[in-house]
Protein backbone atom coordinates (compact mmCIF):
# COMPACT_ATOMS: atom_id res chain seq x y z
CA UNK A 1 0.00 0.00 0.00
CA UNK A 2 1.17 3.45 -0.52
CA UNK A 3 -0.50 6.31 0.85
CA UNK A 4 -0.02 9.94 -0.37
CA UNK A 5 -1.06 12.53 2.54
CA UNK A 6 -1.94 16.21 1.31
CA UNK A 7 -3.34 19.15 3.46
CA UNK A 8 -5.49 20.71 1.61
CA UNK A 9 -7.63 23.91 2.29
CA UNK A 10 -6.72 27.10 4.71
CA UNK A 11 -7.87 24.19 7.31
CA UNK A 12 -4.88 21.69 6.71
CA UNK A 13 -7.24 19.12 5.87
CA UNK A 14 -5.44 15.77 5.78
CA UNK A 15 -6.45 14.52 1.73
CA UNK A 16 -5.00 11.02 1.55
CA UNK A 17 -4.01 9.26 -1.88
CA UNK A 18 -4.51 5.53 -1.31
CA UNK A 19 -2.83 3.28 -4.20
CA UNK A 20 -2.44 -0.83 -4.27
CA UNK A 21 1.65 -1.01 -4.83
CA UNK A 22 0.81 -3.92 -6.91
CA UNK A 23 -1.69 -2.70 -9.53
CA UNK A 24 -1.25 1.11 -8.96
CA UNK A 25 -4.68 1.80 -9.11
CA UNK A 26 -5.74 4.71 -6.45
CA UNK A 27 -8.66 6.46 -4.55
CA UNK A 28 -8.42 10.06 -3.31
CA UNK A 29 -9.83 10.32 0.13
CA UNK A 30 -11.44 13.39 1.54
CA UNK A 31 -10.10 15.85 -1.52
CA UNK A 32 -11.40 19.30 0.12
CA UNK A 33 -9.63 21.10 -1.71
CA UNK A 34 -6.07 22.16 -3.67
CA UNK A 35 -6.80 20.13 -6.85
CA UNK A 36 -3.96 21.12 -8.52
CA UNK A 37 -1.51 19.22 -5.72
CA UNK A 38 -3.61 15.89 -5.86
CA UNK A 39 -3.01 15.63 -9.41
CA UNK A 40 0.81 16.61 -9.32
CA UNK A 41 0.99 13.77 -6.33
CA UNK A 42 -0.90 11.29 -8.53
CA UNK A 43 1.34 11.86 -11.58
CA UNK A 44 4.49 11.90 -9.85
CA UNK A 45 3.88 8.20 -8.47
CA UNK A 46 2.67 7.29 -11.34
CA UNK A 47 -1.02 6.05 -10.23
CA UNK A 48 -4.63 5.62 -12.34
CA UNK A 49 -7.02 7.67 -10.04
CA UNK A 50 -9.97 4.60 -9.96
CA UNK A 51 -12.69 6.61 -7.40
CA UNK A 52 -12.74 9.55 -4.92
CA UNK A 53 -14.11 8.77 -1.67
CA UNK A 54 -15.46 10.79 1.24
CA UNK A 55 -15.23 9.95 5.02
CA UNK A 56 -18.40 12.95 5.84
CA UNK A 57 -19.87 16.14 3.84
CA UNK A 58 -17.82 19.24 5.27
CA UNK A 59 -16.31 21.48 2.96
CA UNK A 60 -12.72 20.87 3.70
CA UNK A 61 -13.06 17.20 3.45
CA UNK A 62 -15.30 17.92 -0.13
CA UNK A 63 -14.41 20.90 -1.83
CA UNK A 64 -12.92 19.46 -4.64
CA UNK A 65 -14.44 16.33 -5.32
CA UNK A 66 -16.32 17.20 -8.35
CA UNK A 67 -13.97 18.61 -10.13
CA UNK A 68 -11.59 15.22 -9.85
CA UNK A 69 -14.87 13.07 -10.74
CA UNK A 70 -15.13 15.03 -13.56
CA UNK A 71 -11.79 15.42 -14.69
CA UNK A 72 -11.37 11.82 -14.13
CA UNK A 73 -14.54 10.96 -14.87
CA UNK A 74 -14.58 8.39 -12.02
CA UNK A 75 -17.20 8.15 -9.24
CA UNK A 76 -17.49 9.95 -5.51
CA UNK A 77 -18.31 6.88 -3.43
CA UNK A 78 -19.29 7.54 0.09
CA UNK A 79 -20.47 8.55 2.54
CA UNK A 80 -23.69 7.53 4.65
CA UNK A 81 -26.92 8.93 3.46
CA UNK A 82 -27.35 10.83 6.31
CA UNK A 83 -24.87 13.37 5.05
CA UNK A 84 -27.11 14.65 1.86
CA UNK A 85 -28.14 17.65 3.60
CA UNK A 86 -24.60 18.67 4.10
CA UNK A 87 -24.01 18.11 -0.10
CA UNK A 88 -27.18 20.15 -0.38
CA UNK A 89 -25.75 23.17 1.42
CA UNK A 90 -22.75 23.64 -0.06
CA UNK A 91 -23.17 27.03 -0.72
CA UNK A 92 -24.32 27.44 2.95
CA UNK A 93 -21.20 25.90 4.05
CA UNK A 94 -19.25 28.48 1.85
CA UNK A 95 -19.94 31.21 3.90
CA UNK A 96 -20.11 29.20 6.86
CA UNK A 97 -15.94 28.30 6.72
CA UNK A 98 -15.01 31.37 4.30
CA UNK A 99 -14.27 29.31 1.23
CA UNK A 100 -14.76 30.38 -2.25
CA UNK A 101 -18.67 29.64 -3.20
CA UNK A 102 -19.73 26.26 -4.58
CA UNK A 103 -22.64 24.41 -5.80
CA UNK A 104 -24.38 21.42 -4.67
CA UNK A 105 -23.07 18.01 -5.83
CA UNK A 106 -23.76 14.48 -4.53
CA UNK A 107 -22.18 11.47 -4.26
CA UNK A 108 -22.56 8.64 -7.20
CA UNK A 109 -23.29 6.08 -4.30
CA UNK A 110 -23.69 6.23 -0.63
CA UNK A 111 -21.91 3.39 1.70
CA UNK A 112 -23.27 2.01 4.99
CA UNK A 113 -21.74 0.00 7.79
CA UNK A 114 -20.30 -3.18 6.89
CA UNK A 115 -20.16 -2.41 3.37
CA UNK A 116 -16.66 -2.75 1.69
CA UNK A 117 -14.93 -1.19 -0.95
CA UNK A 118 -11.77 -1.60 -2.88
CA UNK A 119 -8.66 -0.57 -4.73
CA UNK A 120 -6.73 -2.79 -6.99
CA UNK A 121 -5.80 -5.60 -4.11
CA UNK A 122 -6.92 -3.77 -1.43
CA UNK A 123 -10.16 -4.16 0.40
CA UNK A 124 -11.71 -1.78 3.14
CA UNK A 125 -14.23 -2.29 5.62
CA UNK A 126 -16.67 0.47 6.04
CA UNK A 127 -17.80 1.30 9.81
CA UNK A 128 -20.64 4.36 10.19
CA UNK A 129 -19.64 6.71 12.76
CA UNK A 130 -21.91 9.27 13.39
CA UNK A 131 -21.90 12.23 15.76
CA UNK A 132 -19.65 14.90 14.21
CA UNK A 133 -21.81 14.38 11.57
CA UNK A 134 -24.75 11.85 11.30
CA UNK A 135 -23.64 10.28 8.09
CA UNK A 136 -19.66 10.16 8.78
CA UNK A 137 -18.07 7.03 7.98
CA UNK A 138 -14.61 5.61 8.39
CA UNK A 139 -12.40 3.20 6.06
CA UNK A 140 -10.61 0.38 7.99
CA UNK A 141 -7.86 -1.63 6.14
CA UNK A 142 -7.41 -4.95 8.59
CA UNK A 143 -4.16 -6.25 6.51
CA UNK A 144 -2.40 -3.41 7.10
CA UNK A 145 -3.81 -2.17 10.19
CA UNK A 146 -4.89 1.22 9.60
CA UNK A 147 -8.37 3.65 9.80
CA UNK A 148 -8.92 6.50 7.94
CA UNK A 149 -11.23 8.28 10.35
CA UNK A 150 -11.94 12.00 8.64
CA UNK A 151 -12.74 13.74 11.97
CA UNK A 152 -14.30 11.21 14.20
CA UNK A 153 -10.79 11.71 16.17
CA UNK A 154 -7.57 13.32 16.31
CA UNK A 155 -4.31 12.48 17.92
CA UNK A 156 -5.44 13.81 21.55
CA UNK A 157 -8.69 14.79 20.63
CA UNK A 158 -12.26 14.41 18.83
CA UNK A 159 -14.34 15.71 16.06
CA UNK A 160 -16.34 19.33 17.37
CA UNK A 161 -20.09 18.35 17.64
CA UNK A 162 -21.40 21.86 17.46
CA UNK A 163 -22.50 22.37 14.29
CA UNK A 164 -25.73 20.75 12.82
CA UNK A 165 -27.02 18.02 13.76
CA UNK A 166 -23.52 17.12 15.67
CA UNK A 167 -23.93 15.13 18.82
CA UNK A 168 -21.42 14.51 21.35
CA UNK A 169 -22.82 11.64 22.86
CA UNK A 170 -23.39 9.84 19.56
CA UNK A 171 -19.28 10.46 18.48
CA UNK A 172 -18.39 8.63 22.06
CA UNK A 173 -20.49 5.90 21.58
CA UNK A 174 -19.11 5.49 17.56
CA UNK A 175 -15.40 5.91 18.95
CA UNK A 176 -16.13 3.61 21.63
CA UNK A 177 -17.71 1.32 19.39
CA UNK A 178 -15.64 0.94 16.32
CA UNK A 179 -12.32 2.50 16.66
CA UNK A 180 -11.49 1.76 20.28
CA UNK A 181 -12.51 -2.04 19.57
CA UNK A 182 -9.85 -2.49 16.94
CA UNK A 183 -6.48 -3.95 17.59
CA UNK A 184 -4.21 -1.48 19.51
CA UNK A 185 -1.32 -1.22 16.79
CA UNK A 186 -4.19 0.23 14.15
CA UNK A 187 -3.00 3.31 12.88
CA UNK A 188 -5.37 6.22 12.96
CA UNK A 189 -5.48 8.83 9.79
CA UNK A 190 -7.45 11.99 11.17
CA UNK A 191 -8.47 14.51 8.94
CA UNK A 192 -6.14 17.41 10.48
CA UNK A 193 -3.31 17.04 12.81
CA UNK A 194 -0.69 13.95 12.97
CA UNK A 195 -1.60 10.38 12.79
CA UNK A 196 -1.90 7.77 15.85
CA UNK A 197 -2.72 4.48 16.91
CA UNK A 198 -5.41 2.81 18.91
CA UNK A 199 -3.21 2.39 21.90
CA UNK A 200 -2.50 5.91 22.47
CA UNK A 201 -5.31 7.34 22.10
CA UNK A 202 -6.88 4.88 24.57
CA UNK A 203 -3.90 5.70 27.10
CA UNK A 204 -4.28 9.72 26.83
CA UNK A 205 -6.65 11.45 24.69
CA UNK A 206 -8.62 13.09 27.33
CA UNK A 207 -11.96 12.59 25.78
CA UNK A 208 -11.52 8.72 26.00
CA UNK A 209 -8.63 7.68 28.19
CA UNK A 210 -10.21 7.71 32.10
CA UNK A 211 -12.45 4.60 30.24
CA UNK A 212 -9.34 2.51 29.70
CA UNK A 213 -7.50 2.89 32.73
Amino acid sequence: MLIVTIPVTPFAQNCRIIACSDTKQAVVIDPGGDCDKIITALKENNLTLNAIWLTHGHLDHVGGADILRNMFNVKIIGPQKDEHFWFENLPMQSQMFGFAPIAPFYPDEWLNHDDKVSVGNLSFDIKHCPGHTPGHIVFYQSVEQLVIVGDVIFKGSVGRTDFPKGNAEQLIESINKHILTLPDITQILSGHGGDTNVAHEKQSNPFISGQYG
